[in-house]
């Protein structure tokens, strides 16, 4: 049966033109989520690669902390059969010093109470001799007075002539006993001050005896002490074995600790490694994703169909050709040598953050391009910049709102400092590479400190009297 609705031709047409626009929305809108979903994965591809560096790390550390343990175990039980024999010894040497401390106390105490009774006998020694000495003299003077005597007897006995006769030998033997005895208490005077000078030498050294062993029972007293500081040694050393034998158990609780966190560091590094080959095809496979989404658009854009994004492919295009033909005239004026347009030896600029560098042409666009990559952000209020850059992502004049001077905060750099810097990611390398009509491509934009912008990115290249310089990007939002 057939139907009864007929379709005119332009109808069709119009039909199918509808349904390319609509395949093409559906694909820009599939492209961004793509992209989103490739932003992420890429972002998990470096987390799982961070994670894997931190694994590692700590597998190390565990390592090392687990030799670093069994190291003190060994140590400690070498200190602690240290510290018993310092203990050992230190305890018989202890009673050692104290048994003849004590010894030497009682001795030097006994020596001491010897030599001060030997000074107080002196002392008596003395006193005797002085009554002997003064005895002596008594005897001297009575000698002298006996010798006067028997003088006066002599003379009396001569006056009486015969008569005294008898009294006469009296007085010559009264005086020959009194020379006798003047004679003994002479020698007596001498032999008592020989015997008091050896007495204050005796005395001299007496005394001398006596403070020696003073300070000798003194020295005691304090070698008494070393002996008690001895003991609270060995009682310090004992309580030091204690302390190694207490902390011995805790240290090997945490070596073992130590080892059962190696094995299972070693057990999430291997997971983290399998998830971090797994990440990394995910990436690869998102890319390739991106890239099949990248090249619907690209086949949509290039039927004719109307999309969103018709609008920035032709201005991407018409802006291209703005840019070659600038550079063509400068190099037909001689301004510039096609050396130098093409340079890329890039010399970086000393204290920026991120890295910007200067090239031998970035006069030209300093003062060519910047009129015409202003002009583009008038096209469309979604469009975010309009810049030129050479096949190796160098772009060398960004639009004025990026092109802040560098102040020291690296993070506000990397969003307002985007001129004359190098943008080798996957999207820079694409459109400074591409030859083909066009290139529509959709990415996060880093806009420093870990905020990032999803953007479409249309570039078309730019040739130079036939030679690729690179390409025109417009960044849009989406």
């Amino acid at each position: 049966m057939k139907s009864n609705l007929a379709v005119a031709p332009g109808q069709a047409s119009r039909e199918q033109e509808v349904n390319v626009n609509d395949i093409g929305k559906r694909a820009s809108a599939l492209g961004v989520e793509i992209a989103d979903i490739h932003g992420l994965v890429t972002d998990l591809n470096g987390i799982g690669q961070a994670q894997a560096k931190y694994i590692d790390g700590a597998s190390r550390a565990s390592a090392d902390m687990s030799r670093a343990n069994k190291s003190l175990s060994t140590s400690m039980n070498g200190t602690k059969i240290s510290a018993d024999r310092a203990r050992d010894i230190l305890s018989y040497s202890a009673e050692k010093v104290a048994a003849t401390v004590e010894g030497t106390s009682a001795k030097m105490r006994t020596l001491s109470e010897s030599a001060i009774s030997f000074k107080e006998t002196l002392g008596t020694v003395d006193d005797t001799v002085k009554n002997v000495q003064s005895a002596s003299v008594s005897i001297s003077q009575i000698a002298r007075e006996t010798q006067l005597l028997s003088l006066n007897a002599s003379v009396e006995a001569a006056r009486a002539g015969d008569s005294g006769k008898g009294f006469a030998i009296i007085a010559t033997a009264v005086k020959g006993l009194a020379d006798e005895i003047q004679g003994f208490a002479n020698q007596n005077a001498e032999h008592l001050e020989k015997l008091m000078s050896i007495l204050s030498n005796l005395h001299e050294m007496s005394a001398s005896n006596v403070e020696i062993a003073t300070g000798a029972i003194e020295e005691a007293k304090e070698a008494a002490k070393t002996g008690e500081q001895l003991n609270e040694l060995v009682h310090s050393v004992g309580e030091l074995v204690n302390d190694i034998e207490g902390m011995a158990q805790p240290v090997e609780d945490n070596a073992r600790a130590a080892e059962s966190i190696k094995t299972e560091l070693n057990g999430l590094g291997k997971t983290v490694k399998v998830s971090e080959q797994k990440l990394r095809v995910a990436n690869s496979r998102s890319e390739n994703i991106l890239g099949i989404s990248e090249d619907l658009m690209l086949f949509i854009a290039a039927s004719g169909a109307q999309t969103d994004d018709t609008k920035f492919i032709d201005a991407a295009k018409h802006i291209a050709d703005e840019v070659a033909s600038v550079f063509e005239q400068a190099l037909s004026s001689r301004e510039i040598s096609e050396n130098d347009l093409f340079d890329t030896r890039y010399a970086p600029i000393q204290g920026t953050d991120p890295q910007q560098m200067t090239t031998r042409y970035l006069w030209l666009t300093d003062q060519r391009l910047v009129p015409i990559q202003e002009a583009a952000l008038n096209i469309d209020a979604r469009i975010a910049f309009c810049a030129a850059v050479d096949t190796n992502g160098y772009l060398p004049t960004h639009n004025l709102v990026y092109s802040k001077p560098q102040t020291h905060d690296p993070v506000w750099n990397a969003g307002n400092c985007r001129n004359r810097r190098i943008f080798d990611d996957r999207t820079g390398l694409g459109a400074g590479q591409n030859t083909r009509p066009f290139l529509l491509q959709t990415y996060r934009r880093d806009m420093g400190g870990g905020n990032f912008a999803l953007m479409k990115d249309v570039s078309a290249p730019i040739y130079v009297n036939g030679r690729h310089w690179g390409g025109v990007r417009i960044g849009y939002k989406v």
